[in-house]
């Protein structure tokens, strides 16, 4: 989830559908209605009961979790298939290591899992193949664990987030689940059109704006950077929570096009000095090791804050969330499994391991 810190008073009287919860700070986010949680600056989540008492909030994510299994299913059954025989010996890290590869996990990541899973099974004397592949996914957890860092939104405000990307990643679609996700827990957002001379991404983000109810800045032809600069004057005169800014697709090998990124980054600061207060690159999860390129050449020329990884669906390895823990532990803010608004959710290390290895 993301962290909401409201300078401004929020209203003493409770959501009316929600049950108030006392002692709101001292209780698990996901369990406060929206009021009490931004009051008390926690994550929050809309709460409710189902049928086994078990808040929706859970439930929700174990549907997530379910999705996302099955998006990296393809890659899980290939390293299952190696703990499949009776002996742990070198053959069985061979293939490990094949396997770890091929899932685009990159020959540093791979050799840090196999060199940490050594160890374990060593200290552990463990012999049992099946039990070497729970000690991986402890691994594995361990070695993204610092990719786990949630969006924190409120202590600015506006919180300005610059969205970055190749064309084709998913870049608009995420700031609309992005939109959704932010909306649905209480915030209220501004979007602006900076890919301002292709028609059709003002128009599809104008339906993200749509489908969200939220308002949009948008200018035919105009400037890129100029667009951001009157959203984020726009952002503080409405009193938003959040301007969310979606930039043109470029390569990072575009030179010309990425020193518009940081012309845009720098016209940003000139309408707020503390702005942008998050670079997030969107990098879609199929195309392998070359996220890791983007990855490290977008960071380099922006100084990135967050990802997100975008349609692990299905044909995604995964592993390359492997490699850039090793190689540019940048946290991974949010996981994409679909097209459909809800089909965005926060990374978590665990279980993310979980669905690799499953």
């Amino acid at each position: 989830m993301f962290s909401f810190f409201r300078k401004k008073p929020v209203p003493s009287l409770p959501d009316p559908d929600l049950t108030v919860v006392p002692n709101a700070t001292t209780l698990a986010p996901d369990t406060l209605p929206p009021s009490a949680a931004r009051a008390a600056g926690v994550h929050f989540s809309r709460p409710g009961p189902t049928s086994d008492n078990t808040p929706v909030a859970v439930s929700a994510r174990t549907s997530w979790t379910n999705r996302l299994r099955s998006g990296l299913k393809k890659t899980s059954a290939s390293i299952a298939a190696v703990f499949t025989g009776t002996r742990i010996d070198e053959t069985l890290y061979e293939e490990l290591e094949s396997a770890l590869v091929l899932a685009d996990s990159g020959v540093k990541a791979t050799q840090h899992l196999l060199e940490d899973l050594k160890r374990r099974v060593k200290e552990g004397r463990v012999t049992d193949p099946a039990n070497v592949k729970l000690i991986l996914a402890d691994g594995l957890t361990e070695l993204l664990s610092p990719l786990e860092k949630p969006l924190v939104i409120g202590k600015n405000r506006p919180t300005v987030i610059m969205v970055v990307g190749v064309n084709g990643a998913g870049k608009t679609t995420s700031i609309g689940k992005l939109t959704r996700h932010l909306s649905y827990r209480g915030a209220s957002v501004l979007l602006a059109a900076a890919d301002t001379f292709r028609a059709a991404a003002r128009e599809q983000l104008g339906v993200w704006a749509d489908r969200n109810a939220v308002e949009i800045i948008s200018q035919q032809g105009a400037d890129p950077a100029a667009v951001c600069y009157d959203a984020v004057c726009a952002g503080k005169a409405r009193d938003k929570d959040v301007v969310l800014v979606d930039t043109a697709g470029r390569l990072p090998t575009q030179l010309h096009l990425m020193e518009e990124l940081r012309k845009i980054k720098r016209v940003i600061s000139k309408a707020d000095a503390t702005a942008p207060h998050e670079i997030v690159l969107v990098i879609d999860g199929n195309t392998g090791q070359n996220a890791l390129t983007q990855v490290k050449a977008f960071d380099d020329a922006l100084q990135l804050t967050g990802l997100i990884v975008t349609k692990l669906d299905g044909t995604a390895k995964g592993g390359v969330l492997a490699a850039i823990a090793r190689e540019r532990p940048i946290p991974v803010y949010f996981i994409g499994v679909g097209e459909k608004l809800e089909e965005l959710e926060t990374f978590n290390a665990r279980e993310f391991a979980q669905a690799l290895l499953s």
